[in-house]
């Protein structure tokens, strides 16, 4: 709960290889590079590591070469979701190949009410032994009160981590259940919301940029808990916020331009896989061009 409360949290990409494949050799080499930086935990075959994309199969591999990578150094969280049948599937993969945690996904597809969701994330805790992390995004949007229920009936429910942005919403569960659990920031380029997150007591986020401007990543996160206001300003004019325009230019854009990135920085992991396309070229270049803003902030 420490290193999860208080820290910058890191998302790798997954490594694939020139056909699709997963990539262990690459993506134990990104691991080891990853944890050489100043950061809390590694969240693997997340969001922007395309848990999605990703068969059981090749999640295990993923899991299994993240945890050996890592080497005991920081918790690797792993994610889990989808259906209570495959989320309980996951997670148990996750837990015997030594993952620490669990961050677990939103259901597939349909609309959900409240308790039908308070439902899906019990069965999922209640069939693991590790620690969990509720992931209030898409259909899977949890209201205070049913947090509040969902942490009193799984003890091994530690946290929960924002995807939507509603602060409002967000300090209202944060109120309801306080420090029962730690929370963590994670809408997509989660530092645009940095300072909003911080004022409500969200001390941390997950970095997806992290992938390609590590040190411009960790100096923004040391600098907005020192409260180093013209530093964070500077870095979100010049770095964060065309970033987001570029980012929103078209949907999944927020994986697949961390790929491009990491490709930029001569760390490739490989195209996404589909839905999500990779940037055209002129985006890219647009990409690289941020890239060497980030270098000299």
């Amino acid at each position: 709960m420490k290193a999860v409360g208080d820290g910058l949290l890191s998302f790798p990409i997954t490594d694939f290889d020139a056909s699709g494949a997963f990539d262990a050799e690459g993506y134990r080499k990104r691991l080891e590079w990853f944890v050489s930086h100043d950061i809390s935990a590694v969240f693997v075959a997340g969001g922007t590591g395309e848990f999605f994309n990703l068969t059981l199969d090749e999640y295990r591999a993923i899991v299994s070469q993240a945890v050996e990578a890592v080497g005991g150094k920081l918790p690797v969280i792993a994610s889990a979701g989808l259906s209570v049948g495959a989320g309980q599937a996951y997670a148990k993969a996750a837990e015997e190949a030594g993952a620490d945690g669990i961050l677990l996904m939103p259901p597939y597809l349909t609309e959900c009410p409240q308790d039908g969701l308070v439902e899906y994330a019990r069965q999922i805790c209640d069939s693991t032994s590790i620690n969990v992390i509720y992931y209030n995004r898409g259909n899977g949007i949890l209201e205070a009160d049913a947090v509040q229920k969902l942490a009193d009936a799984c003890p091994n429910l530690i946290g929960l981590k924002d995807g939507k942005g509603d602060i409002q919403a967000l300090n209202k569960i944060v109120k309801t259940v306080g420090d029962r659990l730690v929370y963590v920031g994670g809408v997509p380029t989660a530092e645009i919301f940095a300072e909003a997150y911080l004022s409500i007591g969200v001390n941390t986020y997950s970095s997806a940029v992290f992938n390609f401007v590590p040190e411009m990543a960790v100096k923004f996160y040391r600098e907005l808990r020192k409260g180093n206001k013209e530093v964070v300003r500077d870095i979100t004019q010049k770095f964060f916020i065309p970033f987001i325009e570029l980012r929103d230019n078209k949907k999944g854009y927020a994986v697949s331009l961390i790929k491009a990135g990491a490709d930029i920085i001569g760390k490739p992991a490989g195209n996404v896989r589909s839905p999500l396309v990779m940037p055209s070229l002129d985006e890219r270049q647009q990409l690289e061009r941020l890239v060497e803003t980030a270098h000299q902030l």
